[in-house]
């Protein structure tokens, strides 16, 4: 009896064996899926995609390829995208730049209408992967395997910081003329008030302080502005006012004061000025979506306290002073910042009879009689000592820009908002629009802005303004 149980376990274990043996074969037997990668696909690339996929087991062949797209659904693999650029002083042919290298050396250009980083689809070049399988579920796991290992991109302008920065604003003399025939506060603001608060931050130089009974002339060089175009300043969305301008204690110091408060119980940021010395240097600092910005604002030709600047028991502008600057720029640049330094320079008044177009104050000036260098050497100095970006605040009428060291040099942005109809170049201002992503600048986009005797600013025509930056690009070297 013992002798026929063990023959039934043998042959039991025998069946098992053969039946794990003959499943294994058919296993074996089944045909798997191979990874097909197309000609379109660089061998650099390909190393890596092998890499990443070679644990991914498919039960049928898919094909892994790249194209080249204008348009995008949301969803793609996208490897790079090529942005239409041209170069920093708006001349040459258009290039497509890929957007891993954006920066200052190239300017993005708009085509159609449309400016790439304001909506993130037109205009470019989408390089996408593209992977071909019948199994739906196997193509979304290649998919899923690959995502992580591709370059990362803004998606929307919800993903970048933008900065609108301005020139001077300067609500005084002639613009209470004019206010009080339209007693409107927001009337000077009525035209580019939604291009300049459609941005993150939006920053001015205002030059006066505001006065309840603010009074002067059309020839005044005392400068206060009337409470109710504070308007204007909170109708364009402004968040940072810089205060290295030379006229903000021209009513007194009660007045430098109150708008310092003003400001502030409002919410907005101040620089280049405050109500003492100590106030009136400490450096602007930001950080928003992942970059870390150091701005630093500065009046050179207000040379002695008191005659608008700032001294330890008054309030002012923030006297520039070498040591001081070099030692806050390179303190910034060691905690990792992007440093902006705005300087209120000499002003240019070489200026003809009559309304006529004049381009002697469109380059650098040499301020005469003084103990600091032309504008140009002084404007790269600045960027010897480690600033990233340095702006003229000064200017009345736009200026000249240029490259230096691979870091931009704007040397005088001119009138946002003034009074000055005299001549052409006073009536104009460029609007700067910074874009940065992951702390780094990819680009500033200049717009240039002017007015007339009606004294509301509005964006120039895009043929006037493609002209005028052509004229203030014939000094780059």
């Amino acid at each position: 009896m013992a002798r026929v149980r063990v023959r039934k376990i043998s042959f039991f274990i025998i069946f098992i064996v053969v039946a794990a043996a003959t499943a294994a074969a058919i296993i074996l037997n089944q045909p798997r899926g191979e990874i097909i990668y197309d000609a379109s696909i660089s061998s650099k690339n390909r190393e890596t995609y092998q890499s990443t996929l070679k644990d991914v087991a498919l039960k049928t062949d898919a094909t892994i390829s790249e194209a080249t797209v204008t348009n995008i659904s949301g969803d793609e693999l996208i490897t790079e995208i090529e942005i239409p650029t041209v170069d920093f002083y708006y001349h040459g042919d258009v290039v497509y730049t890929p957007f891993s290298k954006l920066d200052s050396s190239v300017r993005v250009v708009t085509e159609d209408g449309k400016y790439y980083l304001d909506d993130f689809k037109s205009g470019a070049k989408f390089h996408i992967l593209n992977i071909k399988s019948s199994n739906e579920e196997e193509a979304q796991a290649i998919k899923d395997k690959l995502k992580p290992t591709l370059p990362s991109f803004p998606t929307s302008i919800s993903d970048v910081l933008t900065i609108n920065q301005t020139g001077v604003t300067a609500l005084a003399r002639g613009v209470q003329t004019k206010l009080n025939q339209v007693k409107d506060g927001t009337y000077f603001a009525e035209n580019i008030k939604d291009f300049l608060k459609n941005s993150d931050l939006t920053h001015i130089s205002n030059e006066v302080s505001f006065a309840d009974d603010c009074q002067t002339d059309s020839a005044s060089t005392v400068l206060c502005a009337d409470n109710r175009v504070y308007e204007s300043i909170k109708a364009i969305g402004t968040d940072i006012v810089e205060l290295t301008g030379n006229h903000n204690v021209d009513v007194g110091k009660n007045a430098a004061l109150d708008t310092l408060k003003l400001y502030h119980e409002d919410g907005l940021k101040t620089f280049g000025g405050g109500k003492n010395a100590e106030d009136a240097e400490t450096p602007l600092e930001l950080n928003e979506k992942g970059t870390k910005i150091t701005w630093l604002g500065y009046n050179l030709s207000t040379t002695k306290a008191g005659a608008g600047g700032a001294t330890k028991d008054s309030p002012g502008a923030n006297i520039y002073d070498d040591e001081t600057a070099k030692k806050q720029i390179q303190t910034a640049k060691a905690n990792g910042d992007f440093v902006i330094v705005d300087i209120q320079y000499f002003e240019c008044y070489c200026y003809p009879e009559g309304f006529v177009e004049y381009e002697t104050c469109d380059y650098p000036i040499a301020p005469g009689e003084s103990e600091w260098p032309e504008q140009e050497a002084f404007f790269k100095h600045l960027i010897d000592l480690g600033a990233d970006l340095v702006v003229g605040t000064q200017a009345h009428q736009p200026q000249t820009f240029e490259l230096y060291n691979n870091k931009p040099i704007y040397y005088g942005l001119g009138n946002l908002f003034f009074d000055q109809t005299y001549w052409p170049g006073t009536e104009r201002s460029l609007i700067l629009t910074h874009y940065f992503w992951n702390g780094k600048l990819i680009q500033t986009k200049i717009t240039p802005t002017v007015y007339d005797e009606a004294l509301q600013t509005t964006i120039m025509p895009e043929a006037q303004a493609n002209a005028f930056i052509s004229r203030l690009t014939k000094w780059a070297k």
